[in-house]
């Protein structure tokens, strides 16, 4: 009987039958490929690339999603005042999650730079697009802090929690987004890896979120920009010095 178990199990095998757990898309270094970026994101990586090189010196980097999208446009004034004279560069993408963040790395977004800072918040359209595990979510920011390591040697990384949404503590989104948040904390290393928890900032003392702090729930407002610049600056000048 165990001959015959042993024989169906390599027959199960070589015939590609067996099963094998599939790797999870948040790992997965893929373009971004909802049908509303498509005729934006390339461009904008393209874009990106341009500025990037024009530059010549990048010692600060902001990585991510909308969120962070947004410091070109409603964040601007703020981008110009605390970041732009520290030679940043924004590359924040709308609706990426970890895999399309991946990508871009995979394919030049930080290529030919030396920052002395890069700042990383992401994972919450993992939430909200697919919801998926927090663990696998987790697992694709593992892999760009692994991928910021090999190319990026020199720079510390700071990782933002990432930002509350829905009103309450108790939306389904939120509490993803927190057991994501629970997870990525013990990445932190305090040399190269920094991580920091704002999230206080746009809540009130029940854990509530207000459409006065943002709008959607989900994106701060223009006038929070300013919040989140002023909550981390103690951390980003400690870390660019």
């Amino acid at each position: 009987m165990q001959k015959i178990v042993l024989i169906l199990s390599v027959w199960l095998i070589v015939s590609g039958c067996a099963a094998t757990p599939e790797k999870p898309l948040a790992i997965q270094s893929n373009i971004q490929t909802d049908e509303w970026a498509v005729k934006w994101w390339m461009p904008r990586h393209e874009e990106k690339l341009a500025l990037k090189d024009k530059m010549g010196q990048v010692d600060l980097v902001f990585l991510g999603d909308s969120i962070t999208h947004a410091f070109d446009n409603k964040g601007q004034k703020i981008w110009q005042q605390y970041y732009a004279p520290r030679n940043g560069l924004n590359i924040g993408f709308s609706g990426d999650r970890t895999e399309n963040v991946l990508w871009r790395l995979d394919n030049g977004a930080i290529d030919g730079i030396d920052p002395k800072l890069v700042v990383l918040m992401i994972g919450t359209n993992n939430t909200g697009h697919r919801q998926d595990k927090p663990a696998d979510t987790a697992l694709g920011i593992k892999h760009i802090l692994t991928s910021l390591k090999t190319k990026l040697p020199n720079s510390k990384i700071l990782l933002l929690a990432i930002f509350p949404r829905g009103a309450s503590v108790e939306d389904p989104l939120r509490k993803i987004n927190d057991d994501i948040n629970a997870i990525i904390k013990n990445y932190h290393d305090g040399k190269r890896v920094h991580y920091l928890d704002i999230n206080h900032v746009f809540l009130d003392e029940k854990g509530n979120l207000s459409q006065s702090v943002m709008k959607d729930l989900l994106h701060p407002n223009q006038d929070q920009y300013k919040v989140w610049a002023q909550a981390i600056e103690p951390k980003v000048r400690a870390l660019i010095k």
